[in-house]
């Protein structure tokens, strides 16, 4: 999962990228990286880490330019060499800097495709970088020093055609502007957003709306499945539909757990499909555990807390935070290696232990994966004084990977995968365990935009909404993006041979 901006602005954008990438922050941590341009030259800087400690003031000096693409990473394909940070570039055709949310499922294929027919050679192991190859060569044929619109339309629509999978995209052509679609699904989220300033208007483009709203862009729209936005240096807007079957399908995961609670997404409030699935939760456990004596409900933060607060409403119990938060420590459920993930959980949560001691407690979560820091938080609960710990997940069972770049890579990490409700409570040590049904999920995040029919719930029920997957390939994501992949050595980016001196890594 990953988080992206481009804006093509009046005066300098990097602080504007800048600002935008910091809270979009909960996409990725792994990595994070802004690219503009500034008189027919790329300025770079990427590195590993979070945006606060990858960008200096000697680098925001260097971005200098109207137009630029930002990134922070969290690997789902590939590893987590700083090689991999994004932007990606090419010189050929114009120049183009690439920044890509998704997982492209033909990645395979198409690295033949790249080697053999468009003779490009690719540097890292990352299917954006092969998009961006694919991207280029379909440029090849556009060599005429003015880029129209319809040109760069046409580009699209041919990529779509080649591409398979989950993807959002913005690249900057250097003399020519920015670029981003969509995949034909609208698996992955991308919005619109334009600011009117003395100078002009300006566009940015970015993951979510929270990241316009940060720096003062006003949402203008999403942007479609299969839809392509196109930007010129002057500030033009283009806009045009580039697949010839697009279905709005977005991922549901990003309500339950990526999205920020403020932003919009494809006309969905994510707070408000928040609280309608802790309504619906609240109402199952009302009609099935009617005989649990629960004498309070606390949320595990922070996703869940908006839906912890309505299921005590619906329950009537009292709602208390029971678990301080360090909001320093990243997120564990994207944290490579089961190891990593395990010592962290003691390090993001302390227990408040009044809270807990001689109750029977109901802990709320936005979802179980793979039961590691349920069952460390479940413990913590015990050892502060709970008498009984119930628990409840807004999300259904997750018992299949994801392909469409959420890091799930192997269904034997998924602690749902082969057991029943019974089995996943043993292991994870609660008195009790209950999931959120799909259909009322769906409903839940369905209510705040009826316009959709379908939501990529591959997770759940492993229907894969591309229609591509089949057990072959789980089986080879399984072998490629495991642990082992994960702890890859580092390789450093060389860019000392580069003419290009405004480069800085």
């Amino acid at each position: 999962m990953c988080g992206i901006v481009g804006i093509v602005g009046k005066a300098g954008v990097a602080q504007s990228l800048y600002d935008g990438l910091t809270v979009l922050q909960h996409r990725g941590q792994d990595a994070a990286g802004i690219m503009t341009i500034d008189n027919n030259m790329f300025n770079l800087r990427k590195a590993n880490g979070l945006v606060r400690d990858v960008f200096h003031t000697r680098h925001m000096k260097r971005l200098t330019g109207n137009m630029g693409i930002g990134h922070c990473r969290y690997p789902t394909a590939g590893t987590s060499s700083s090689a991999e940070a994004q932007p990606f570039y090419v010189n050929s055709p114009f120049g183009i800097a690439f920044a890509h949310n998704g997982n492209l499922t033909n990645a395979v294929e198409l690295q033949q495709e790249v080697s053999r027919i468009a003779r490009r050679h690719i540097n890292t192991t990352s299917d954006s970088e092969l998009l961006l190859n694919i991207l280029a060569h379909e440029l090849q044929n556009c060599t005429e020093s003015t880029l129209t619109p319809e040109q760069v339309f046409q580009v699209v629509a041919r990529t779509h055609k080649k591409i398979r999978g989950a993807y959002a995209v913005v690249a900057a052509i250097i003399g020519h502007g920015i670029l981003a679609f969509r995949d034909p699904y609208g698996i992955r989220p991308l919005a619109l957003g334009k600011r009117t300033t003395e100078l002009g208007d300006e566009y940015m483009v970015a993951s979510e709306s929270v990241a316009l709203d940060a720096v003062g862009f006003k949402f203008v729209r999403d942007v479609a499945p299969g839809e392509a936005v196109y930007i010129t240096e002057q500030g033009q807007l283009f806009t045009q539909q580039c697949s010839e079957t697009p279905t709005m399908s977005p991922c549901i995961f990003e309500f339950v757990y990526f999205a920020r609670p403020d932003s919009f997404i494809d006309g969905i409030s994510v707070y408000a499909s928040r609280v309608n699935m802790g309504k619906k939760l609240g109402e199952k456990i009302k009609r099935e555990w009617a005989d649990k004596d629960i004498d309070v409900v606390i949320p595990i933060p922070e996703t869940s807390m908006d839906v912890a607060l309505q299921i005590a409403n619906t329950l009537e119990l009292p709602y208390r935070q029971g678990f301080v938060k360090n909001r320093y420590i990243g997120r564990t459920f994207i944290m490579p290696g089961q190891t990593m993930r395990k010592k962290s959980v003691r390090r993001k949560l302390n227990a408040i232990s009044s809270e807990f001691k001689g109750k029977n407690v109901l802990l709320v979560d936005d979802s179980i994966v793979r039961g590691t820091t349920s069952g460390q938080i479940i413990e913590m609960a015990r050892e502060s004084g709970a008498k009984k710990v119930y628990f409840a997940s807004a999300a259904p069972e997750i018992r299949f990977p994801n392909v469409y770049g959420i890091d799930m890579p192997s269904a034997n990490e998924l602690v749902a995968y082969g057991r029943e409700i019974d089995q996943i409570s043993d292991l994870i040590q609660a008195d009790g365990l209950i999931f959120q049904d799909l259909s009322d999920l769906v409903e839940a995040v369905r209510e705040e935009n009826e316009q959709i029919a379908r939501f990529e719930t591959s997770v759940f029920d492993g229907d894969y909404i591309t229609g591509d997957i089949d057990q072959s390939y789980l089986e080879g994501i399984d072998a490629a993006r495991g642990e082992k992949a994960k702890k890859a050595p580092v390789v450093q980016a060389e860019l000392s041979n580069l003419d290009l001196h405004n480069f800085d890594q």
